[in-house]
């Protein structure tokens, strides 16, 4: 089969011709791949940035955000068929462990994360787990669902979060309104009453923030941003950035009691400990979702609450996408489509 490898960090990816992964055990699910989400996670792999956290061995294949139709299923599966289109949840997890038996998935203590640590979808098949695979409504094609495998689930996953603090009269700035947060501010929209503003610096972003939903639009521009935003009190920062300045700009904007959901990531928080004390801000983590999390955004997408804007590339043109994403010339998100979707 065709697969989009790494064979060493800060260098393009190759197309290679790889053997075709196999049933070992009675819970394996292969699945053929109909559309890969690209995602900024991927660009960090290229950057080596998870090299010593994943431990992967070169030449791997990355691509964490999956959708496609069952190719093959092990002697126990009973929850897909052959045929059943499916969204793939981005961690393999075992079901026993501690973190698993809480519905706690993607901290699982012996789980594993294809296209981190191992071989992921940027291939014709991916092989993962029957606890992993979501089964889609007959209405949903894998193009149009796949990066809501991890960029719409950990953009769900991190608005749930925030429900508690979001609600009528309150608001909740959205940082960045690119592949994860135009998403993100559906989820806004569809589960809470929060007032939405969204920060970028593209015009073309803010149009499409506004396009799905919020309430406010402001761009980045030197200071005066943040100082627009301070006037508004938020309740929430939901920092989908993570880096170039976006910090530092969410930390100036929340309001004292408030909560920061970190989800970009790139560079480091660094906020003397007795303004986080004096201020009473907290600071939460979100690691994807889970198994729930994701088969709920499914149904949101169903309803046709929330909705992907994507541009598709093949298998074969993977570096000129990563390019696009690298260089900002991506609005919402890139897909990678094989040759035999």
């Amino acid at each position: 089969m065709n697969a989009a490898r790494l064979h060493a960090y800060h260098e393009a990816l190759k197309l290679d011709q790889v053997d075709e992964p196999a049933i070992d055990g009675p819970l394996d699910v292969i699945v053929r791949i109909g559309a890969a989400g690209l995602c900024r996670t991927d660009l960090h792999i290229q950057e080596g940035q998870w090299a010593e956290k994943s431990e992967v061995v070169l030449p791997y294949t990355p691509g964490h955000e999956n959708a496609g139709w069952v190719h093959e299923i092990g002697s126990a599966v009973s929850n897909v068929a052959v045929g059943d289109t499916v969204i793939v949840h981005p961690f393999i997890s075992c079901g026993l462990c501690g973190p698993c038996r809480r519905g706690d998935d993607m901290h699982c203590l012996n789980g594993s994360f294809p296209g981190i640590n191992r071989d992921g979808g940027f291939a014709d098949f991916l092989k993962t787990s029957a606890r992993s695979v979501v089964r889609l409504d007959t209405g949903l094609e894998p193009k149009d669902i796949a990066a809501l495998a991890d960029a719409g689930l950990t953009a769900i996953h991190a608005v749930k979060k925030a429900i508690p603090v979001l609600g009528p009269g309150t608001h909740a700035v959205v940082i960045g309104a690119g592949g994860l947060g135009h998403i993100g501010v559906q989820c806004l929209k569809a589960l809470t009453s929060a007032e939405i503003i969204v920060i970028d610096p593209s015009e073309k972003a803010l149009a499409l923030a506004g396009e799905m939903g919020a309430d406010q639009t402001v761009k980045v521009d030197g200071s005066k941003h943040v100082d627009t935003v301070k006037e508004i009190t938020a309740e929430a920062i939901i920092d989908f950035v993570g880096e170039k300045g976006a910090i530092e700009d969410g930390i100036a904007m929340i309001r004292d009691g408030g909560f920061y959901y970190v989800i970009g990531y790139g560079e480091n928080i660094n906020i003397p400990t007795i303004d986080v004390i004096s201020r009473e801000i907290s600071f939460i983590g979100n690691l994807v979702g889970t198994y729930t999390d994701l088969a709920e955004l499914m149904t949101l997408t169903a309803q046709g609450k929330v909705t992907l804007h994507t541009s598709t590339y093949p298998l074969d043109a993977i570096n000129d996408a990563m390019a696009d994403l690298d260089g900002g010339r991506l609005q919402g998100r890139g897909i990678l489509v094989p040759a035999a979707a």
